[in-house]
C-alpha cells in the first residue's frame, strides 16, 4: 500500500482528497498546523501530524517511509496576499522549499502540486492552456508561479518527479475559510441564512467552477505519471457569476437580495481553461455538472450551519 503525506490535509481541498486516498486503499498521513485548517475534517482513516513545514525536524520524521506527497498547505486569501504580501511569500514559498528540501534529502521522489489560475493573471486569450503566458497579478498569484519554479528546478537538478495542478475555481463541501472570500460559499451561506449576497462587478465575471471531489480526483489520477507534468484543471466552461447566483436561488427555491460591493482590486473579468491536455494524457474529466455541485454544496451547507 503507497503511503501518502497530504500537507495541508485539514483544509477544504486536502480534506476532500484524503477521503479519496482513503477511499481508494491508501495510507495517508495528513500534515497540517491546524491554523487554517480544522481537525473534524480530517477523515478518522488518516494518521495527523500537527506540525508545520518550518519545522523540520518533524517533517524528516513525518517524510519517512512516504511515497508521495500531495501538496495543498498554503495561504490562499488573494485580498490578504495584497495586504500580507511577506507573510505570503514566507508561508508559501519558503515553507515549499523547505519540505522540497526534505523530500530530497529523504528520497522522496514525487510531489502533486495544488497550484493555481491565478498564475495567469488577467489573460489576453481564452480558453487557457498550459502554455498561456504566466503573469501573475496578485501575491498569491506570485507565491504559486515561485513554487512552481522550485519544482521545476528540482527536477532538472535531482530527478524529483512532479505534478502541477492549476486549479480554476472550486467548490464544495468543506469550505469554511476564515474570512471566507470565495463566491459559491459566501453566496450559499448567505441564501441558506436568508441574508443579503455580497457581489462584485455586478455579477459579470466569467469562471470555471470546478465540484471538489473532482478537482480532488484529479491529484490521485496522477499519482503513477512519470517525469514533470503541468496541467489546468478545471470543467472546461465559463459561467458568469451572476448566472451561478441564479442558480443558487432555482435550487433553495426562493431569492434573497444582492448587495452591490462595486469593483475588487486584483479580480479578472474572465477565466477558464481548456482541461484538453489532462484529459488527454490522464484520462481525467469533470464528470459533476453546476447543478450537481451546487446541489450537493447547500446540503453540505445546510447541515454545517445546524450545527
Amino acid at each position: 500500500m503507497e503511503k501518502i503525506l497530504v500537507t495541508g490535509g485539514a483544509g477544504f481541498i486536502g480534506s476532500n482528497i484524503t477521503n479519496q486516498l482513503i477511499d481508494r486503499g491508501y495510507g495517508v498521513l495528513v500534515y497540517d498546523n491546524l491554523s487554517r485548517g480544522f481537525k473534524k475534517l480530517i477523515n478518522p482513516n488518516a494518521k495527523l501530524l500537527i506540525s508545520s513545514l518550518n519545522e523540520r525536524e518533524k517533517l524528516r520524521k513525518a517524510l519517512c517511509d512516504i511515497d508521495v506527497v500531495i501538496h495543498t498547505a498554503g495561504f490562499a486569501i488573494v485580498p490578504e496576499s495584497v495586504d500580507k504580501p511577506d507573510l505570503y511569500y514566507e508561508n508559501n514559498v519558503t515553507g515549499s522549499k523547505i519540505l522540497l528540501e526534505e523530500m530530497i534529502n529523504g528520497k522522496v521522489n514525487k510531489i502533486v502540486f495544488s497550484s493555481s489560475a491565478c498564475v495567469y493573471g488577467n489573460p489576453d486569450k481564452l480558453p487557457l492552456t498550459e502554455e498561456s503566458p504566466i503573469k501573475a497579478t496578485n501575491p498569491y498569484g506570485q507565491t504559486k508561479i515561485e513554487i512552481e519554479r522550485l519544482i521545476q528546478k528540482y527536477n532538472r537538478e535531482e530527478g524529483l518527479e512532479g505534478v502541477i495542478l492549476r486549479y480554476f475555481n472550486p467548490y464544495g463541501p468543506n469550505e469554511i475559510h476564515d474570512p471566507e472570500t470565495h463566491v459559491v460559499p459566501n453566496f450559499v451561506r448567505a441564501a441558506l441564512l436568508k441574508k443579503p449576497i455580497p457581489l462584485y462587478w455586478k455579477g459579470e465575471q466569467i469562471r470555471d467552477f470546478i465540484y471538489v471531489e473532482d478537482l480532488a480526483s484529479a491529484h490521485i489520477d496522477t499519482l503513477n505519471i512519470r517525469g514533470l507534468n503541468i496541467f489546468n484543471v478545471g470543467t472546461g466552461h465559463g459561467v458568469k457569476v451572476i448566472d451561478l447566483i441564479q442558480k443558487i436561488f432555482e435550487i433553495v427555491g426562493y431569492e434573497v437580495p444582492i448587495k452591490d460591493l462595486g469593483e475588487r482590486n486584483g479580480d479578472v473579468p474572465s477565466l477558464y481553461t481548456s482541461a484538453e491536455k489532462i484529459k488527454r494524457e490522464v484520462g481525467w474529466e469533470a464528470k459533476t455538472n453546476l447543478d450537481e455541485g451546487l446541489s450537493k454544496t447547500i446540503n453540505w451547507f445546510k447541515n454545517y450551519l445546524k450545527t
